[in-house]
């Protein structure tokens, strides 16, 4: 399968639940240059008129300046891994018991497949869950 698996740092911030609410967020950042591999947005609930955004890679002086600047922080709660491939049937189902073989609990985990490929991100607890998931989707058959 030869996964390609690297750590990554999660942004995340407060949206305005309104039309544009987002758009404004993207387009700081694509002005700084931010080439986004994951973003993911949902409603708050629990602070009705507002949603939240998660959002990554952030590179560089220039874009973390953009995206603090447009309200977004580097989560520091969790650690992020992601990991891409080949897709094939079961694949969710054989790393998540892989990484439950080594006693890792996910924080969270977003998936998508695009054709043949697939890229994954896993929310981890710590640092050190976050080095030992990674060596795990490493050593993926």
């Amino acid at each position: 399968m030869a996964l390609q698996v690297s750590r990554v740092d999660i942004w995340a911030g407060s949206v305005q639940d309104r039309p544009g609410g987002l758009a404004e967020k993207l387009a700081a950042l694509a002005e700084a240059g931010a080439e986004l591999q994951y973003v993911t947005a949902r409603r708050a609930p629990e602070k009705p008129g507002t949603a939240v955004v998660f959002l990554a890679p952030i590179k560089g002086a220039r874009q973390t300046r953009a995206a603090k600047a447009a309200g977004l922080h580097k989560i520091r709660s969790h650690f992020a891994v992601c990991a891409e491939g080949g897709d094939k049937p079961g694949l969710g189902a054989q790393i998540t018991a892989a990484l439950a073989a080594k006693d890792i609990n996910l924080h969270g985990m977003s998936a998508a497949v695009i054709g043949k490929r697939f890229v994954l991100y896993l929310a981890l607890d710590s640092s050190a869950d976050a080095a030992k998931a990674a060596r795990v989707l490493r050593q993926m058959p």
